[in-house]
């Protein structure tokens, strides 16, 4: 899978973590920025991600920050991008099984780095139901 993935520098270490991981698993994976903890502006290396998910360019998504909060935000303004904020497995689960999350933001701050990639695997591996859902996600682009 193309995966796009971004932060601040809230969410850089994750971030570092998760692009190893992926790579482990064979995905190819863009890092859009940021390149340090020192702070930084979120929507500066959150939105070029959610443009790329938005444009086809990439299958999916990941941004990060402290809470992941702002970063949802951001990718949200992007049409086409319906990002799901996780905290925990399920969480992860219906945003992809309901919602057809096309970007997952997380924040470093609110879980361990075991929760972060368990999150980033569901999102990864779940399909969407379609179904009754799929009108939902239609109201969302009209």
């Amino acid at each position: 899978m193309k995966i796009a993935i971004g932060s601040d520098h809230a969410g850089f270490r994750y971030k570092q973590e998760i692009i190893a991981h992926l790579q482990t698993l064979g995905h190819e994976v863009q890092d859009f920025g940021t390149d340090s903890t020192e702070a930084v502006d979120y929507p500066v290396f959150i939105r070029p991600v959610a443009e790329a998910v938005a444009a086809g360019q990439y299958e999916r998504g990941i941004v990060l920050g402290g809470s992941g909060n702002g970063e949802a935000m951001a990718a949200n303004r992007v049409r086409g991008v319906r990002c799901g904020l996780c905290w925990n497995a399920e969480s992860a689960r219906l945003t992809r099984r309901h919602n057809d999350a096309n970007v997952l933001s997380l924040g470093e701050r609110m879980m361990d780095l075991a929760t972060a990639l368990e999150i980033v695997d569901i999102f990864l591996a779940t399909p969407f139901e379609g179904g009754r859902h799929l009108e939902r996600i239609q109201q969302l682009d009209t």
